[in-house]
């Protein structure tokens, strides 16, 4: 080996290398730092004046140009430390200076440009990316060209692929990150199974239709305006609910609510001040203290009817569906359910438990519970895209109407139908195959 290689070209070069695997080994600690680093914490330390954490937060806004970038500087460096290695140490080593650069480059790259400072970044990744957004900042803004132009270029050739992409897409989604979070913290134990419900039940509000949580039209107590008053309170008394919607000659034909407090004060005040007979509250006009009803579509999400319903201090609605047809009707209490889960007063019958545990292990369901429901009180994950009842999902998937003691199997799980009411599924054996 000639001493005269040893020169000061080959100490220039061999400095440079190590620069650039320096420069490597920031470009790829300071991507998962930025990518890793919650950005509610940065936020937190943003308002209380951090300004390193708000840059992390700038720069961090369009996540795809911020890696593009990184990734552009990191394969920058990575090939032209490689290239000064080769060019070394085939002067030392002649033809085998190429298999001897790949071999060094790789395990140096490896520990020092990849391992080493990616496995720093992740042990405190707010910290980091408030110290690296800052120099990442300048790197974005130097890349930004080339960037925008790799940018259309890769969409270009996904669309001949027949791949369309959102040029305003996230690489992460935060309803889906909020939700993965929560099942690895509940199956790691930190977070309880009711916190989780909860939150996930908020944020499936705007994806949920007032439709699959309403009460069925078939189970509304339905007030006659053509009935004698005193049968109308005598109705009012003897029911669990506070309103009642009112209807003229046709059940479908729903001109008012009536509020239970309402009727009693209009009836109170007849009685104790007004020296009423008994021919005078025979002519009470019930629609005197009737409210105006309050229709909404069977589409609206649940997100947008709680908004409505606080907007115009409304407690209850009636669904229609898409010809005016009644199908339903809704409460805020029922939304919040979706929430908070089942809400028991003193009215609320004992059997409010729709699920019920046999002795063989299989569990006895109201065929009306909803899908969600059961999947919630088991941690099941059975579909309801096609339908919102258990009894729903048993008659699509069977594409029939069962009898009494027939048995299916899908999903991972054995239904067998125990009762009908003419042609409504009433009780459902289930249980997990």
């Amino acid at each position: 080996m000639d001493p005269s290689t040893f020169d000061a070209a080959f100490w220039a070069t061999a400095v440079a290398i190590f620069v650039l695997l320096a420069m490597s080994g920031f470009f790829s600690g300071s991507e998962t730092a930025l990518t890793a680093a919650s950005r509610g914490k940065l936020r937190a330390q943003a308002e209380r004046g951090s300004k390193g954490h708000q840059r992390a937060l700038d720069v961090t806004e369009d996540n795809e140009r911020m890696i593009g970038s990184v990734l552009l500087g990191n394969n920058v460096v990575n090939i032209l430390a490689t290239a000064l290695a080769t060019s070394v140490l085939t002067k030392l080593f002649g033809q085998n200076g190429v298999a001897a650069a790949t071999l060094i480059m790789t395990l140096l790259v490896l520990i020092f440009a990849e391992v080493l400072p990616k496995t720093y970044a992740i042990t405190n990744p707010e910290k980091v990316a408030s110290r690296v957004a800052l120099p990442i900042s300048l790197v974005v803004r130097l890349f930004a060209p080339i960037v925008s132009v790799v940018r259309v270029l890769v969409r270009g050739i996904l669309k001949l692929f027949g791949v369309d992409t959102d040029p305003d897409s996230h690489i992460l989604a935060v309803r889906e990150e909020i939700a993965g979070a929560l099942q690895l913290g509940h199956t790691e134990g930190v977070v309880e199974k009711e916190d989780r419900d909860r939150i996930l039940g908020a944020l499936d509000l705007n994806e949920r239709t007032v439709e699959e949580i309403m009460l069925h039209r078939s189970n509304i107590e339905l007030v006659d305006a053509a009935s004698a008053p005193q049968d109308i309170l005598a109705q009012i008394l003897q029911s669990k609910y506070t309103r009642h919607p009112v209807f003229k000659d046709d059940p479908e034909n729903i001109v008012g609510v009536i509020h239970a407090k309402d009727l009693l004060r209009a009836m109170h005040k007849l009685l104790a001040f007004d020296g009423a007979t008994a021919d005078a509250i025979a002519s009470f006009d019930v629609m005197s203290v009737a409210m105006d009803p309050y229709f909404v579509p069977e589409t609206t999400t649940l997100d947008d009817q709680m908004r409505q319903f606080l907007k115009r201090n409304a407690h209850f609605a009636l669904v229609v569906d898409e010809y005016g047809g009644l199908q339903g009707l809704i409460t805020l209490e029922d939304i919040l359910e979706e929430i908070v889960g089942e809400i028991a007063d003193e009215f609320d019958e004992d059997d409010v438990n729709e699920i019920e545990m046999c002795p063989d292990g299989t569990y006895l369901i109201d065929g009306a519970m909803t899908i969600r429901d059961l999947n919630r009180a088991h941690d099941w994950n059975l579909p309801d895209e096609e339908a919102v009842t258990v009894a729903g999902l048993v008659i699509h998937e069977a594409q029939m109407i069962p009898i009494e003691g027939q048995v299916f199997s899908f999903h991972g799980f054995r239904f067998e139908v125990v009762s009908k009411e003419e042609n409504r599924i009433a009780e459902i054996k289930v249980r997990p195959l």
